[in-house]
């Protein structure tokens, strides 16, 4: 026989007219069983069970409701939902547990945070102190700003041996603090998170720039250095420690750091930059400028070349004639393919070298003036130098034709590749390519220097580069993790491309210009750069053997210099090698004078498993305590931790937190469910966060809604208040106010206040005379008051 469900509902409501409750439970069950998805007549199941104080049984109905409405996303019916199961068992846990999710997702982070403390507080009740620990860290999360509630969460996590919980709670209580500039505070909690997690980076981060901010960054150091000791492969931390030294002031320290993290990761090479910068705001500007030297090709090759020029025309500004400063100019211009500008410092460096007394400095840059024009100046001061330029044998030479002769370009090039190749740079093939518009380069060692400008000055290793010592901190080796630099390719040079062939055939002119002009020695040069470049080509090897027939045995043997002047050309001075200014950095030299002693490391337990958010089958009771875990009663520290917590949740307004529409479809969630209170504390805080003349409809809405929920609770003269309020409130339809009207002199008629009843009625009867059967209304009214006043 086929389900009648309206033939069921009727004899339930007739049950219920007539008292008759477990009758009426009993249709109400048919018609569950018989459609799960009603659920009005669930509800009103759950509303009989418990009249008839039937608990467990409307528990039940109540929690199918509820986990209905989550999953389908209704939250806030699903919050009221589980208040009125709230009502039915105070205090579950369970239920607790539900409402602190609902309400978290809802924003009302002060109402979340009373129900995880009564989760909390089963936990505790149990002896669980670790499961009640980690409700609480949820209680800390809902509100970021409450530092001391996480410091006391901390020290119950230490409590409790839970040591990688307290580092994170303290770290980021420390962070907190931060956040909120008061630096010298944040200092104690990253410390207390750094005595039990000493190589903790959010930690360590937070202690230096706290120290930074508070103008104490060697205080940092220290601390840094003791980490990295502990842990000497640990790039973060030599990272931070290398700009703990920067903000310290230690550029020596900060450079060996730098140095070594350039040779781990190349892009570290721009690091270095601060560290010249630190040098030249100390007054040390040829500190400056060597660390300079070690990072220009990858500046160049960065195409950082305005950033170098400003620095190195800044240290120029404080020592006009600082040499190496102006070699490292001359390298820029030559990248930057700026003959003019190029050729002017040059004339700079020529001066200053000369004022210094430096004749290989100044014979090395006479040279490269000579490549760009073969003025007679720059010829006889080379002779007064000592440089002597080969004899050619006499044999008649053919005059070149007149477009053979060397443009002013093909000297610019050869002008590039003497500079390069004079200032210790790695050769053609390996730094640039004589290609107009060519900006490629490879990343070359950062130890290489152009400290000097001769081709034939090789560089040290970078291994072997002395570092200046450091002045007051410990002193590390950090070679045992810079990484090996690769050794750059060497391109092919058996093929030429095309475009290059005119710009070779100026090159080559320029050759035989040399070779007429009888100087040998720069015309080989010049051929084996161009090989170099080029690759094997028959018109260099032409001129490399007509090179070798005009020089002889005998002019060779004139042409040589003294023995002890055996590397004239382009020969580098010791005093301005980078090896030389320098101490080496050697694994001996690593001594750490204070070491923190480390705490004996405690166990880790395993963290205990989250609360789950997740929809339950049923509520079942707390889980009883495992054997190992049970304890006996609370430690009175723990306990102390609690009460803060709890006072902490109850000094916050309930207001303080939400918006509006959450505030009140909870409110429209609640009245429907018949929950009056908590429907009147939630349209009383939604009227709150607004204001009567706001221009939107929402003070009125809370007015006439609570104006209804006082009626509904037998208060009428509090709903009178609330439609009075309404009322009052400006900018708002006529439709809306005659509504509320109405409603005032019913809350009038329900006080027995007749005359204003009979008042109200008869003004929302001028207004519309078919209002809700007004007339009506009046009538009754009035004999009402005709009866009491006869009586």
């Amino acid at each position: 026989m086929a389900f009648d469900k309206a033939k069921v509902l009727r004899a339930a409501e007739k049950y219920l007219a007539q008292g008759k409750i477990p009758a009426a439970i009993k249709e109400y069950r048919q018609i569950v069983e018989n459609d799960p998805q009603d659920f009005t007549a669930l509800n009103m199941l759950g509303d009989l069970y418990t009249r008839e104080n039937n608990k467990q049984e409307a528990m039940q109905c109540f929690l199918r409701i509820a986990e209905h409405y989550r999953e389908e996303g209704f939250q806030s019916k699903a919050i009221a939902m589980y208040r009125k199961m709230d009502r039915l068992n105070p205090g579950s846990p369970e239920i607790a547990n539900k409402l602190a999710v609902l309400y978290e997702s809802q924003g009302l982070i002060v109402d979340a945070r009373h129900q995880y403390m009564v989760v909390a507080e089963a936990w505790q009740r149990d002896g669980q102190t670790r499961k009640a620990l980690e409700v609480f860290r949820k209680v800390a999360d809902l509100d970021p700003q409450n530092t001391e509630a996480r410091i006391k969460l901390a020290q119950g996590f230490m409590h409790e041996g839970m040591e990688e919980e307290a580092a994170q709670a303290f770290s980021e209580a420390g962070a907190q603090f931060v956040a909120r500039k008061e630096h010298e505070r944040a200092i104690g909690p990253y410390t207390l998170a750094l005595q039990l997690r000493p190589h903790d980076y959010q930690s360590l981060n937070g202690l230096l720039n706290a120290h930074i901010a508070l103008g104490t960054p060697d205080e940092a150091v220290e601390v840094l250095e003791h980490a990295f000791q502990s842990k000497p492969d640990d790039i973060e931390i030599l990272s931070m420690l290398a700009g703990a030294y920067l903000e310290a002031e230690d550029a020596p320290a900060a450079e060996r750091t730098f140095i070594s993290l350039t040779q781990t990761e190349s892009t570290n090479y721009t690091r270095l930059i601060d560290v010249a910068l630190l040098y030249l705001k100390l007054g040390q500007t040829s500190d400056s400028v060597r660390v300079l030297s070690s990072i220009t090709e990858q500046m160049l090759s960065a195409r950082e070349d305005e950033k170098l020029m400003e620095l190195l025309n800044e240290i120029l500004a404080r020592d006009p004639e600082h040499v190496e400063a102006l070699r490292l100019l001359v390298r820029v211009y030559s990248w930057q393919r700026d003959d003019d500008k190029q050729r002017q410092t040059l004339e700079r460096l020529v001066e200053a070298a000369e004022a210094a007394g430096l004749e290989d400095v100044e014979r090395s840059a006479l040279q490269q003036l000579a490549l760009f024009s073969p003025d007679q100046r720059y010829l006889e001061r080379l002779t007064a130098l000592g440089f002597e330029p080969e004899q050619k044998v006499e044999e008649p030479e053919p005059e070149p034709a007149v477009e053979e002769i060397p443009s002013f370009e093909s000297f610019a090039f050869v002008s590039e590749e003497e500079t390069a190749s004079a200032m210790g740079l790695p050769k053609a093939e390996e730094a640039t390519e004589f290609e107009f518009n060519s900006v490629a380069q490879p990343v070359n060692d950062p130890s290489s220097s152009f400290a000097d400008l001769n081709e034939d000055w090789n560089p040290p290793a970078q291994s072997e580069v002395e570092a200046p010592s450091s002045t007051g901190f410990q002193e590390f080796s950090f070679g045992d993790i810079a990484a090996t630099p690769d050794e750059p390719a060497t391109p092919s040079s058996d093929t030429i491309d095309p475009r290059h062939e005119e710009l070779l055939r100026q090159e080559l002119s320029s050759v035989d210009f040399y070779l007429v002009q009888g100087y040998m020695d720069i015309a080989a040069d010049t051929l084996d750069m161009l090989e170099r470049q080029f690759g094997a080509h028959e018109e260099i090897n032409a001129r490399r053997a007509k090179s070798n027939q005009q020089t002889t045995p005998s002019d060779a043997a004139a042409a040589a210099p003294p023995p002890q002047d055996a590397q004239v050309e382009f020969e580098s001075f010791a005093r301005y090698d980078v090896a030389e200014e320098s101490a080496p950095v050697e694994a001996d030299s690593i001594k750490v004078e204070e070491v923190i002693a480390e705490e004996e490391p405690t166990p880790q337990p395993q963290a205990p498993e989250q609360q789950q958010a997740e929809t339950p089958v049923a509520l079942a009771p707390i889980a009883q305590p495992e054997s190992a875990e049970t304890k006996p009663g609370i430690d009175p520290g723990l306990a102390e931790i609690f009460d803060e917590f709890r006072t902490a949740e109850e000094e916050e307004s309930p207001s303080s937190d939400g918006d509006y529409e959450t505030h009140y479809n909870l409110g429209i969630a609640y009245k429907e469910m018949e929950l009056l209170d908590e429907a009147v504390k939630e349209f009383q805080t939604a009227a709150e966060m607004t204001q009567p003349a706001d221009g939107t409809t929402r003070y009125l809405q809370c007015c006439n809604m609570l104006g209804h929920c006082f009626m509904n609770k037998g208060m009428p003269r509090l709903a009178v208040m609330w439609f009075k309020r309404g009322l009052e409130s400006p900018g708002h339809t006529e439709d809306e106010y005659q509504a509320l009207r109405y409603d005032l002199g019913t809350a009038y008629e329900q006080m027995g206040d007749l005359n204003n009843a009979i008042d109200v009625f008869t003004e929302v009867y001028g207004i519309n005379i078919s209002y809700r059967g007004v007339s009506e209304k009046l009538r009754e009214l009035q004999e009402q008051k005709s009866v009491k006043s006869e009586k």
